[in-house]
């Protein structure tokens, strides 16, 4: 790798030399980020899922920056303009604003005054002014009259023309902007009075400034948002009087009557030109900085939701809450089949709250019903207080976070899976599922519109699927998946395997009846060494032929797992979850040059856990009883509720009522925190005090710290 290339990955990641060497060898080999994470910690120096996709997109930014200097290079060249001193400046910068700096003067451009000024023949009168070169300024510009340019006034405009954008294009103007700007920028933004009547949400924002290095992510978004929708203008302010003064220090070095016309050029410049395009610079770059910060914070709520703990396989009644339409009701088997589906009537305008029990205890009876899931949108926590009140204690009753939900009944995917199903009846089979495995059904729904995280649809999209993809594939990697139950969906998430050898794997054990080992896989068509060497560890077979395939180990460890096991005198299905076999094991005995103590570590967790979720098992949460309606809370109160959002600000907690309450960061805990998650997950059980409500806002402050 070249010395600049391996310099740029490590100044943006400041992880070691030798695990950035060695983690691109292996990305460029083909290996998958989850892959690499679990199987070649050795290689690496235990990097983490995280660290290696950083040095990945990072290793894809500075390919980018090459490919963009063999562009300017070219385009240069062609315009004969490319000296050696040039080439060689741009071949050593690594900064891509400083590059673009570079090649800005070079840069193809729309018509500007100062280009209609040089095909008018104004340069030299330009160069004259600007270096001081004349005694008598008018009778100067006469001699470049022509049939376009008719009178001196006319002249010396053009020629101040040029010289306000060659100061715009000047490298060290433009650093100097960039100074001033990071020292003295503003964000600011004003109500558009028209508009005051619809742009209540954006009451804070009506007349407001703040810091641009200052202002938090959730701020900044807020307020390009009210700009976009046409509520408010938004615009960072300087201080011009230093810059100008700045600027004129540095360019005016003379005094004669050039330099009246120097100084109105670059008061030109800075309003025209260098100001607007070094706003804007800031502008995307706040912006960047704020969709990489919500992005984040979007993520690691996606990912908490995915690893959810599964309720696992049991025969589950869902019910999707209704008002006018209803509630729908699925039934589905331990395997997540769907069996039957009723619809009910328990809210108005017509409830018919008999029939509705009778049919529930009837669905109960009938396909021996051991949970039910409701979901947690409109009705749902009526409708969970309803069936607590007759439904047996011993069949637990679970609120679902249904966000999405509707998104996935909408879905071909739904509609391939239940063509003869309604809508309505999808979004409850969704429900249950999601109960019963979370992850496996999520995968589904586009990630965005889970709905955990804030301005979603404000940020860079590319890049918020990208992350939220990886997040993704991380999150099914880490659990596995069952080789002979996993849905489409699920496997084409896994390392090395994508939709086509998905879809071939779901045919190949439909047509055989089952896979029974993971070596196996290799007769899937299309199934080759390198996809096998990626996705063998992250796939299980329960009750197959050999027991290590319901593990984490991967089948290149195999033969150093039955090693293990001989000094012992026992075989592996007895070595299995047997802690005290396990821990006779002396790692030291089996390190060689490949194999070190981060695999062999993880070779024994997987051993001992074999066949158990990682994620736990669902739990049952009661809200506070005789809580209905937001009317129904008093500051002072104290609250039962659960983590649904975590933002940089703050995290919302479900108290049981249709609006969400706020626990703002400063009343999450005593000591100083950066971040809510640093001490809340999503889904996390609180008990927190009502500190202030705004109940024509609809808005619930609440508390940790009492």
């Amino acid at each position: 790798m070249e010395k600049p290339i391996l310099d740029f990955v490590k100044s943006r990641t400041q992880l070691g030399e030798k695990s950035i060497i060695n983690t691109i060898k292996l990305l460029d080999e083909g290996a998958t980020i989850p892959f690499i994470s679990r199987y070649r910690k050795e290689m690496t120096g235990s990097l983490d899922e995280v660290e290696v996709a950083y040095i990945d997109n990072t290793y894809k930014v500075v390919k980018e920056l090459i490919e963009r200097k063999s562009y300017i290079l070219n385009t240069i060249e062609e315009q004969g303009k490319l000296n050696s001193a040039l080439k060689t400046q741009i071949k050593n910068t690594w900064d891509p604003i400083i590059l673009e700096d570079i090649y800005l003067p070079y840069k193809r451009k729309k018509t500007t005054k100062a280009a209609q000024a040089r095909a008018a023949g104004l340069e030299e009168l330009a160069e004259v002014i600007f270096r001081s070169k004349t005694r008598n300024l008018r009778q100067t510009a006469r001699q470049f009259l022509n049939e376009t340019i008719t009178n001196t006034d006319q002249a010396l405009s053009g020629a101040r023309d040029i010289i306000a954008e060659n100061i715009s294009e000047h490298k060290v103007a433009r650093e100097i902007a960039r100074e001033v700007f990071t020292r003295t920028a503003q964000l600011s933004s004003k109500l558009i009075k028209s508009t005051k009547d619809e742009a209540d949400k954006y009451k804070n924002y009506f007349d407001f400034s703040q810091s641009l290095d200052r202002i938090p992510s959730h701020r900044l978004l807020a307020m390009y948002r009210g700009e976009e929708e046409k509520f408010l203008r938004v615009k960072i302010e300087i201080d011009e009087e230093r810059l100008e003064g700045r600027l004129t220090r540095y360019f005016v070095k003379h005094k004669s009557e050039c330099t009246v016309e120097v100084i109105l050029a670059l008061q030109d410049s800075l309003k025209r030109l260098v100001i607007p395009a070094i706003s804007n610079e800031f502008r995307k770059e706040a912006k960047a900085k704020a969709d990489d910060e919500a992005i984040e914070v979007f993520s690691e709520n996606l990912k908490q939701l995915l690893l959810a703990a599964p309720l696992g396989e049991k025969r589950v009644l869902a019910l999707d809450p209704g008002f006018r339409s209803g509630c729908k009701i699925a039934v589905m088997d331990r395997k997540g089949n769907f069996k039957a589906n009723k619809t009910i009537f328990l809210h108005p305008p017509n409830p018919n709250i008999e029939e509705a029990k009778q049919i529930i205890l009837n669905l109960i009876k009938s396909h021996q019903v051991e949970a039910i899931a409701i979901g947690n949108g409109t009705a749902g926590k009526e409708s969970l207080k309803w069936l607590s009140s007759f439904v047996s204690a011993d069949i637990p009753c679970y609120l679902v976070n249904e966000s999405g939900a509707s998104i996935y009944s909408a879905s071909e995917t739904a509609r391939n899976e239940f063509p003869n199903l309604d809508l309505t009846v999808r979004g409850a089979i969704s429900i249950g599922r999601r109960l019963m495995d979370p992850l496996a059904e999520l995968v589904k729904i586009d990630a965005k519109s889970i709905g955990v995280g804030q301005y979603q649809h404000d940020v860079n999209q590319p890049k918020l699927k990208n992350k939220l993809d990886q997040v993704v594939i991380n999150c099914v990697n880490k659990v596995g998946v069952n080789l002979n139950t996993a849905s489409y969906h699920l496997l084409s998430y896994i390392s090395g395997l994508g939709s086509t050898l998905a879809q071939n794997i779901i045919q190949y054990r439909n047509e055989n009846k089952g896979i029974t080992s993971i070596q196996e896989l290799l007769k899937v068509p299309r199934m080759g060494a390198k996809a096998f060497e990626q996705s063998a560890g992250f796939l299980r077979v329960a009750d197959g032929s050999n027991p290590l395939d319901n593990t984490g180990v991967h089948p290149e460890s195999y033969k150093l797992v039955e090693k293990m096991s001989r000094p012992l005198g026992v075989s592996l299905t007895e070595l299995i979850k047997n802690d005290e076999l396990i821990n006779q094991i002396e790692l030291t005995n089996f390190v060689t040059d490949k194999i070190g103590m981060p695999t062999l570590k993880d070779i024994i967790v997987e051993l001992k856990k074999s066949g158990l979720d990682s994620r736990g098992a669902a739990s049952v949460f009661h809200f506070t009883e005789g809580l209905n309606t937001i009317t129904d809370l008093k500051i002072g109160n104290k609250v039962n509720g659960l983590v649904n959002n975590l933002t940089k600000f703050g995290a919302f907690v479900d108290i049981g009522i249709k609006e969400s309450g706020l626990l703002h960061i400063s009343q999450i805990t005593n000591t100083f925190i950066k971040d809510p998650s640093e001490v809340l997950s999503l889904g996390q059980e609180v008990e927190a005090m009502i500190i202030d409500l705004d109940i024509p806002r609809k808005r619930i402050s609440l508390s940790l710290k009492f």
